[in-house]
């Protein structure tokens, strides 16, 4: 069973926190990405938007019907049976990518800026839970927020070169587009939060890697903070965390782990959220 490794090749701070995992679960972590990866490849292309939207469609229903001659689905597949994936949360997935295939993309009020949220990577962090074998329903829900807290990251840190393909997910709260973004990372800290007690949930082996990952992504949107105003946003480019940043993180990690150990379980912060995106999807029905 061979897979084309998308993650070691896109995914710079994913690959750095799985090198702290279990060879097996790295591999069903890079069955998971390649499946993702070759999905949104073909709504970033440069083509047609009707191309894309062709292609898209026909790799859903090659997926749909269980392609084997795609190593790609069939690995896909293999790691859903095995793992128990809901094949709703991947049909969530497609609408996620799906929604960004128009002239214009414009998110207009919160619920709309959560289910795309949840739908393009909620999605994938409720799979890779599952992938580690977590059972819990709470920790599950928990997975989705960490999934939702990475994607809100990449809206802020992405305003630039979303503008440039039209589309746009930032709710503004008023017509200043920095504390627009601003308040965007701020948001993805209250779901990095309430991401973090349900990585007790995750077995040992593979915890320390989710929270390196965890701090890594949030260190993008703290280095986002850090920009004074929209032109020095700007200028800035793209942000991303170094390796030298991505060795401090992983430090820090060392203390994330050891305070598990004793932290006590919560009552559920994001519960509004949840049931947000609930009166849309069923999300009783993918957990």
């Amino acid at each position: 069973m061979t897979t084309k490794n998308y993650l070691s090749i896109y995914a710079k701070s994913f690959n750095w926190s799985g090198f702290f995992l279990p060879k097996k679960i790295y591999f069903k972590c890079s069955v998971l990405y390649d499946f993702c990866r070759t999905i949104d490849n073909i709504a970033d292309q440069n083509k047609d938007l009707e191309i894309k939207k062709k292609e898209l469609e026909n790799f859903k229903k090659k997926f749909q019907q269980k392609d084997q001659n795609d190593s790609v689905i069939k690995n896909m597949w293999d790691l859903m049976n095995e793992r128990n994936i809901s094949k709703k949360i991947v049909d969530d997935l497609f609408d996620g990518v799906n929604s960004d295939l128009k002239n214009e993309v414009r998110l207009k009020t919160e619920k709309e800026l959560l289910i795309y949220s949840y739908r393009v990577a909620g999605t994938v962090g409720l799979m890779m839970a599952k992938i580690f074998g977590v059972k819990q329903k709470e920790s599950l829900h928990r997975a989705i927020d960490l999934g939702i807290a990475m994607q809100l990251t990449n809206i802020g840190r992405d305003v630039v070169e979303d503008e440039k393909k039209n589309r746009v997910y930032l709710i503004k709260s008023s017509s200043d587009v920095f504390k627009s973004i601003k308040n965007t990372i701020l948001k993805a800290d209250s779901f990095y939060d309430s991401s973090f007690v349900g990585i007790k949930d995750i077995p040992l082996s593979s915890r320390f890697s989710i929270l390196v990952a965890r701090r890594v992504y949030r260190q993008i949107g703290k280095k986002i903070l850090d920009k004074k105003d929209l032109e020095s946003y700007r200028k800035a480019g793209k942000i991303y965390v170094s390796n030298f940043g991505k060795i401090i993180q992983t430090l820090f990690s060392l203390k994330d782990l050891i305070t598990l150990f004793f932290i006590k379980k919560k009552k559920y912060e994001k519960e509004m959220e949840y049931n947000l995106i609930n009166e849309d999807i069923g999300l009783n029905e993918r957990i």
